[in-house]
Formats: C-alpha cells, sequence, structure tokens
C-alpha cells in the first residue's frame, strides 16, 4: 500500500501595502504519523520578489511550484499572467490536470490562488488559506484582522499558530515571508 505525504497550512494576509505567506513545518505521511516537522513550504522565487506557499502531496506541490516559476521566469514575473499561461498548460497536460496541490502565490501587488487542477483565483478578501488546517488559519486571521491593528506578517504568523494549536497536521514550526 502507497503512503501519502501531505498536509499543512498557509496563510497569506494583505495589510497596508504588504503581503505575507506563513505555513507550518509539517509533513505527515498517511493519517496517522508525522514524518517531518521541519518542512519549507513558504519560499521566495523569481529574484526573491514572489513569495509561495504550498499544500498537498509533496511531489504535486513541488511540481506545481517548479511549473509556476518556469511561467515566472518566462513572462518577466508578471504574476497574474504567469498563472493563468500554468493554468492553460494544465488543459493540455493530462499528467499535470491531476496535481494533488494548491499555493498561494503573492508579490509586492497581489496574492493568488493557485490550484493543481488548472484553477487560478483571485481572494475576495486580503486573507486567504489553504491546506488541513486552512479553515482555522482563515477565520483565525479573519478575526484578528477585523479586531487589531497587526501587520501582514504578524496575522499570518498568529493565524498558523492558532491553526497548530487545533489541527493534528499543522505544527508550529512557522515560517513567514513578506513582499
Amino acid at each position: 500500500m502507497e503512503e501519502m505525504f501531505r498536509a499543512t497550512t498557509i496563510c497569506g494576509v494583505k495589510r497596508n501595502g504588504k503581503i505575507a505567506i506563513a505555513g507550518d513545518g509539517q509533513v505527515t505521511m498517511g493519517e496517522t504519523i508525522i514524518f517531518k516537522g521541519s518542512a519549507r513550504k513558504v519560499r521566495r522565487i523569481y529574484n526573491d520578489s514572489v513569495v509561495i506557499g504550498f499544500a498537498g502531496g509533496v511531489a504535486d506541490a513541488f511540481s506545481l511550484s517548479e511549473r509556476f516559476e518556469a511561467m515566472l521566469n518566462k513572462f518577466s514575473g508578471n504574476l497574474m499572467r504567469s498563472a493563468v499561461e500554468l493554468a492553460k498548460t494544465w488543459r493540455e497536460d493530462k499528467a499535470a490536470r491531476k496535481l494533488e496541490a494548491l499555493m498561494i502565490a503573492a508579490d509586492k501587488n497581489q496574492m493568488l490562488l493557485i490550484a493543481g487542477n488548472g484553477e487560478v483565483l483571485e481572494p475576495d478578501g486580503d486573507i486567504c488559506a489553504i491546506g488541513s488546517g486552512g479553515n482555522f488559519a482563515f477565520a483565525a486571521g479573519k478575526a484578528l484582522m477585523d479586531n487589531t491593528k497587526l501587520s501582514a506578517k504578524d496575522i499570518a504568523f498568529k493565524a498558523l499558530k492558532i491553526a497548530s494549536d487545533i489541527c493534528v497536521y499543522t505544527n508550529s514550526n512557522i515560517i513567514v515571508e513578506e513582499v
């Protein structure tokens, strides 16, 4: 029986001209084993001007992020154009259409949700969260956004911390990157 490596929480927050993406470090094998607690699922790409955070199956998440980075290079860092062109390739590539991964990508101007099935969404609000603890992080982030004057980076971190206290697939080894 093949075990799947997955589970994480990623949260993106936009506030006062800054966008922060936070992610935990847990990789879970199957339903019962924490395989790794210090994975880095938030990183800077394209000359450090774009931040991504990915969730889902490990191999699929890496494939999604590598394909997206190639599009950023092809389209001179244009976030939306790169995401849309990446989505177009899914419609032509049967293997790519089945990637079990999600990614939040941001540059200094916008934040996008990119799915492994070819969907590209720009969140309505200033918070976006994905992964097994995504709903917890989203709710915490929204409450912090509505009731504090914290920075985007602080809200993203605290939202992940709260999710890690509730979700068994999320840990408190949190990395935050801001653009």
